[in-house]
């Protein structure tokens, strides 16, 4: 125990110490950066001054031998224009010259520095140029040093190199101090084997050298020694003061370790003797309360688990038996409320007015203003939980409760959405022929599960608010199942082109009407249809236009039959229509109409450079249960082959089927008749059998023949006898 924390001292002395000696060897170097920056920028500006003398003089000979005499300059050449030496002073410094103006490294290790200054006439023309220079060598190098209080090493042109012998450092650390240059950019500072640390310099504006600066550390070389020793102390005082209190506190810490061995095996009846009132006396007493509200805790938990694991079953087994939401959403509340201990709640989903609607409730009086169901508006409290998607808790004060929510002390509301992008979920329900609604439409968040005072008058905690969001997941979940599986139940028996019912709801719809009129002796009739030469459509229009004809035939099927009539497309233009409780005059009247209705009106195809107009006619056999066959089967045959006779009379006409396995005759209505039925007699006001006049499109099936949502062109559909139409 006390080992560790001498260790990190030692180690954060040692730390702290190295930091330190860096940041102030840091702040030297850049000291001298600063310093040999001023130095080579005023000697630059020296070099300079002493070739605009010589430049502007009249005798640019005696000028220059002035400058150098004066020791503002080495040396000065005077060049034309060719680069030809017109004039030199001696000695001068060995090349190759930099620039003072240069800012990226050199080639080589430059010789000197020197500024060049144009020599123009009196109309600007250039005439050559005058050169000052100061030579860069060992001695240079030294009163850089000097000046700057550091160590200065001038590299070769590659910035790696060898020195060259400019250098002030020792013999002993210059290969060290080269070896860390390498890597070295900008104000970098780094540290050498030896104890030093480095810094490059420049090239830069107004120094352009390549220079390396180092300063030695001013950490105590022993100072990793003294903390070896410090700790080395520290574990030997450790360890004497361990042995003292080893046999004070050795029995109590025995007992209590066996204490804690047995809690750990779930023995919580385990306690301590409590010996005295100093620290291991309160730590006995502290693990012996600890252990008696362990138990405590221990046996809540174990009846709230048993409770949980059996709302959790009944849950599970609600979600997988039935597809009924409301009494999914019934029974997640009241699982919700158990677990929670509040009086009441509600099961909330937004409905297309943008209004929260109770799905489900339980403990809550049913509002004021009506028996309807409760209401609460998207603003506060409740409602501001689906606009901002994030749960909330707390207390209301009754004079400051929102409009239209119920009244409480506190609440708790959990939002819930879709667990995966579709469309949106209505209080009513999915739509079972909804394709989903346009993007935007609804929002992220589509309900709310809240929960109304906790009993006992305790506020709702974070542990609570964690148990709802569960039973709101499994909300999500369940509405989102109702939803897919009305949405498969729609997709499984309607055509996705016309929106009509598909060949598999014919046999389940021509089954069950038949059995109900063999049942109450009622007549069920059905007509055959296929559009006359439909292959002619596609082949000169085009396909798209072939969609768009049957999308329009199926729409004015829809337009000519009742609520309760069906209609059925089979596969490409082959349509089946079930008139319930019709003989055959009125399904002749219904064929009439649908004739018309085809013949009259040209259909309009788009996606040309105009709309092209598309005349159609219909073919219809007309078969009547049981007249013309016992089973659905037989009937649809029957109508099939007056179809087909349709076909062969010419087209554009309907016929009925004779008696049974007689030829098909034709009918009284002519199909071009003048004489049109009116629409009172198209609709047939006859009485309804029971179960058959009143049925809504719920009762027929999860969607209405009289309904046309369009969809791509429809799939491969259950063959058909072809005769060759």
């Amino acid at each position: 125990m006390v080992l560790g924390p001498v260790l990190v001292g030692a180690y954060f002395v040692g730390s702290a110490v190295t930091t330190i000696d860096r940041s102030r060897s840091a702040d030297r170097l850049a000291v001298a950066a600063t310093a040999v920056q001023t130095a080579v920028d005023t000697l630059c500006q020296q070099l300079r001054a002493a070739a605009e003398v010589v430049a502007l003089a009249a005798d640019r000979a005696v000028a220059a031998g002035q400058v150098v005499d004066r020791g503002l300059a080495a040396a000065v050449r005077v060049t034309d224009v060719g680069g030809q030496v017109l004039h030199a002073t001696t000695p001068l410094p060995a090349a190759p010259w930099r620039d003072c103006a240069a800012r990226t490294p050199a080639p080589a290790s430059p010789g000197a520095l020197a500024v060049r200054v144009d020599l123009r006439d009196a109309t600007g023309v250039a005439r050559g140029a005058v050169t000052a220079a100061q030579p860069v060598d060992p001695a240079f190098v030294a009163r850089l040093a000097v000046l700057t209080g550091a160590a200065v090493t001038l590299l070769d042109g590659s910035g790696m190199g060898s020195p060259r012998q400019h250098t002030t450092e020792s013999a002993g650390g210059r290969e060290a101090v080269l070896g860390a240059v390498g890597g070295l950019d900008g104000e970098q500072v780094v540290g050498t084997a030896d104890g030093r640390y480095v810094r490059r310099v420049g090239p830069s504006a107004g120094q352009p050298l390549s220079l390396v600066l180092s300063v030695p550390s001013d950490r105590p070389p022993s100072l990793y020694a003294a903390l070896v020793a410090a700790v080395l102390l520290a574990v030997l005082l450790a360890v004497v003061v361990a042995g003292r209190l080893a046999r004070v506190t050795s029995r109590p810490l025995v007992e209590l370790a066996g204490a804690v061995d047995r809690v750990a095996r779930g023995d919580l009846t385990a306690r301590v003797p409590v010996r005295g009132r100093d620290e291991i006396g309160r730590l006995a007493g502290a693990f012996n309360r600890m252990a008696r509200e362990t138990g405590t805790y221990v046996a809540a938990l174990t009846s709230s688990r048993d409770q949980l694991r059996g709302h959790l079953e009944v849950l599970g087994d609600t979600l997988a038996s039935t597809h009924d939401l409301q009494r999914i959403l019934r029974v997640i509340l009241h699982s919700a409320i158990a677990a929670t201990g509040a009086r009441a709640g509600a099961v909330l989903i937004v409905d297309s007015a943008g209004l929260l609607v109770a799905q489900a409730t339980e403990g809550l009086e049913v509002p004021a203003g009506g028996p309807g169901p409760i209401q609460v508006p998207l603003g506060d409290l409740v409602g501001a939980v689906t606009v901002s998607g994030e749960a909330r808790r707390g207390r209301v004060e009754p004079s400051v409760a929102p409009p239209g929510e119920p009244p409480c002390r506190t609440y708790i509301a959990v939002p819930f959405a879709a667990p995966r992008d579709g469309g949106a979920v209505r209080a009513d329900g999915p739509s079972p022929r909804a394709g989903g609604p346009p993007d935007g439409a609804a929002p992220a968040t589509f309900g709310v599960l809240v929960l109304y005072d906790r009993l006992g008058g305790e506020e709702f905690d974070d542990d609570d608010l964690g148990t709802l969001r569960t039973f709101a997941g499994h909300a999500a979940v369940a509405v989102d199942n109702v939803r897919v599986h009305e949405e498969t139940q729609r997709l499984s028996l309607t055509d996705p082109l016309t929106g009509l019912w598909n060949y598999r709801y014919l046999r389940q719809s021509l089954r069950r009407e038949v059995e109900r009129a063999t049942r109450f002796g009622r007549m069920l009739s059905v007509l055959a249809l296929d559009l006359d030469r439909f292959k002619h459509v596609n082949d000169t229009h085009g396909h798209a236009a072939g969609d768009r004809v049957l999308i329009e035939f199926a729409r004015r099927i829809c337009g000519e039959i009742r609520e309760v009539d069906l209609a059925f497309r089979l596969g490409g233009e082959e349509f089946v229509v079930l008139l319930p409780e019709t003989d055959a005059v009125g399904a002749a009247i219904v064929a009439e109409r649908l004739g018309a209705a085809v013949r009259d009106t040209p259909v309009a195809v788009g996606g040309f450079a105009a709309p092209v107009l598309v005349s159609v006619t219909v073919s219809i056999g007309i078969a009547v249960h049981p007249d013309h066959g016992g089973t659905g089967q037989e009937v649809l045959n029957a109508a099939d082959e007056a179809l087909y006779a349709a076909k062969a009379s010419g087209r554009d006409t309907c016929r009925v089927a004779g008696a049974a396995k007689a030829a098909a005759s034709v009918l009284p209505v002519p199909a071009g008749s003048d004489e049109r039925p009116s629409r009172a007699d198209a609709r047939r006001e006859a009485p309804a059998h029971p179960g058959a006049g009143n049925r809504s499109e719920t009762e027929l099936a999860p969607g209405s023949g009289a309904g046309t949502p369009h969809g791509p062109t429809s799939g491969p559909h259950p063959p058909r006898q072809s005769r060759g139409r």
